[in-house]
């Protein structure tokens, strides 16, 4: 089943460059965070935004190639099959400007009630606008 992609530019500055003169593994996975964090925002009911908020439970991250700094990184995201009980995947790749894959996620997320402050089993109308169908 197809998924609406989210896309964001990023671009690896010198705040990014690890000893070894590449984007740091710890940067990917701030990066993770952050084009979730902007897909949620970009299409999420507002409604939702007030009532509930994410955690990441786990991360699968594949490192395919290095990004040096000045590399312009398009990431891309989407959103899993189907949530399990509180938990749904969220899927990326980074590729670089020649349009090779960088690295590659999985990561799980849960979905937090703020009011009772607990996981409550993913809501229908919270994933629909993430997915083709429900």
């Amino acid at each position: 089943m197809n998924r609406p992609v989210f896309e964001m530019e990023l671009t690896a500055g010198p705040e990014h460059i690890d000893e070894l003169g590449h984007v740091n593994n710890a940067v990917w996975v701030q990066w993770i965070q952050q084009v979730a964090v902007a897909h949620w925002y970009s299409v999420a009911d507002p409604d939702h935004n007030d009532a509930y908020f994410w955690v990441v439970v786990r991360h699968e991250i594949d490192y395919l190639r290095a990004a040096v700094e000045g590399d312009r990184i398009t990431a891309r995201t989407w959103v899993g099959e189907a949530p399990q009980g509180a938990r749904f995947d969220r899927l990326m790749e980074f590729t670089g400007a020649d349009g090779k894959v960088c690295v590659r996620a999985r990561t799980q997320w849960a979905i937090i009630d703020k009011a009772l402050g607990r996981p409550i089993r993913v809501p229908r109308e919270v994933v629909a606008p993430f997915i083709s169908q429900v």
